[in-house]
């Protein structure tokens, strides 16, 4: 566990440095993670602490609003890194635990205002 935990503090730092370095050179972008019934909280909060770093109460949190409304804005980032980080949302792999799960789940990438 102590690994897990030693890259998600990692992966946050570079974000952080990587967001800080393009919120002056590039426009910014939202990554929206997008609900279905394929995927349980346990599998959101797994994923989003794995691929960005975010704590349980966080991710936790993102879960609750990705079930209750639908989508939600999981980063705020340039384009690259939105795109790199769709990616690996999209090659996370199905949630093991329910076993209608077939595959990943889905994000899309919009401007932000």
């Amino acid at each position: 566990m102590k690994t897990k935990k030693m890259i998600f503090e990692s992966t946050f730092r570079e974000q952080q440095y990587q967001l800080h370095e393009s919120n002056s050179l590039e426009s910014l972008f939202h990554l929206i993670l997008i609900d279905d019934n394929q995927h349980s909280y346990h599998y959101v909060i797994e994923m989003l602490g794995y691929i960005f770093g975010y704590g349980e109460e966080k991710a936790w949190t993102l879960a609750r609003i990705v079930d209750t409304q639908g989508q939600v804005i999981i980063e705020t980032a340039s384009r690259s890194i939105c795109e790199e980080h769709q990616l690996q949302v999209h090659n996370y792999g199905a949630d093991h635990r329910i076993t209608s799960s077939k595959g990943s789940m889905s994000a899309i990438i919009e401007s932000a205002p």
